[in-house]
């Protein structure tokens, strides 16, 4: 199959597609991988899928109507990026929820990863998760569902229905009923410490209960960790069904305008 020029224009908007996805999906997207690296991956996943998928005759009117193709194209691949980026997110504040309770939240650091100022738990989660999506193929995956969304939303049939956004208000909701059910066992051990510390406050109020409780609610929060971290796989298996769900679930609302 040969390149014409009366192809070019469709090249561009599978380009701007796939530029998209990759500038937003969970693992491309991150701050320490360099944009080459992202530029050169949009480019060559584009030569390969305009060998590969049927290429429909794209109608538009003037420069403006395909500007708006190339918006629409846009938009569509940032979405499926997005949407499936999120989830990624559930442990990270599920860590930070955890800190707070333990009292690590006292102590921030830069994570060069999304370059903003995190808890060290919150930290660990998200290079856990990094490190799990990488060794289960999960990259692979993402890949794969943009490459078929082009036969279910063809090159500049994207809709956008104007009640989008009551999938994301629903995965709000569901955001912080997982990151609870994640931090539930720290939440409920320093439930207990807190119940302890207040009886013996009314015991022994010659004891210094600020001292004391800080040093316990670090103890029992480390040992219930230590507890819990043999479950991450499982946890994290979870979250990456729910990135799959949601890239399906917006797919399938682009498509069905």
């Amino acid at each position: 199959m040969t390149f014409r020029v009366e192809d070019f224009e469709i090249f561009i908007l599978i380009l701007v597609r796939i530029s998209g996805f990759i500038y937003t999906a969970p693992l491309f997207s991150l701050r320490n991988v360099p944009v080459r690296v992202k530029a050169g991956l949009s480019l060559f996943l584009t030569v390969i899928l305009f060998y590969t998928i049927p290429l429909p005759d794209v109608e538009y009117a003037g420069t403006i109507g395909y500007a708006i193709l190339a918006v629409k194209e846009a938009i569509a691949g940032a979405l499926m990026g997005l949407f499936s980026n999120i989830a990624y997110q559930i442990l990270s504040f599920a860590g930070q929820l955890m800190d707070m309770e333990i009292g690590f939240s006292m102590i921030s650091q830069l994570d060069p990863v999304t370059n903003i100022r995190t808890t060290i738990t919150a930290n660990f989660y998200s290079y856990l998760v990094i490190l799990l999506m990488i060794i289960t193929n999960l990259h692979h995956y993402f890949i794969k569902a943009v490459v078929d969304s082009y036969y279910v939303i063809g090159i500049g049939e994207a809709y956008f229905p104007p009640d989008m956004y009551r999938m994301m208000v629903r995965f709000i909701i569901d955001y912080f009923i997982i990151a609870m059910r994640i931090v539930l066992p720290i939440f409920a051990a320093i439930l207990v410490v807190n119940t302890i510390l207040g009886i013996l406050a009314k015991v022994a109020p010659q004891m210094n209960m600020f001292v004391i409780g800080m040093q316990l609610k670090v103890l029992v929060g480390l040992i219930i960790f230590y507890l819990i971290i043999g479950y991450t796989p499982s946890v994290a298996d979870f979250i990456f069904n729910k990135m799959k769900e949601l890239l399906l679930e917006v797919i399938n609302v682009m498509q069905s305008g």
